[in-house]
């Protein structure tokens, strides 16, 4: 069963995003704010998240997003919420 207090934010990154550590620097974002998903590389050069946790965390999550790591330039980011899953126990990397 779902917890009705967490959210998933599913979050697609455009702008120099692959190349720069992005998902990796993503991921160890995630894992300090105790969130749930993964991240991958896209064909057309963007990033996907999928990240599932409670509103606040998920708001202070997309502001790292839109800031990305150094070496990121983020353009825009295509975002939506959803009712969390609850079926994922880590933050992982997808290839």
């Amino acid at each position: 069963m779902t917890d009705r207090s967490l959210l998933a934010l599913e979050a697609k990154v455009f702008g120099r995003v692959q190349g720069v550590g992005f998902r990796y620097s993503a991921r160890q974002r995630a894992v300090q704010l105790k969130l749930t998903g993964w991240v991958r590389n896209e064909r057309d050069g963007s990033v996907t998240v999928h990240c599932e946790g409670p509103a606040g965390v998920l708001e202070e999550y997309l502001k790292w997003l839109d800031r990305g790591p150094p070496g990121a330039i983020v353009s825009r980011i295509d975002k939506r919420y959803l009712p969390a899953r609850g079926t994922f126990r880590t933050f992982s990397i997808e290839y």
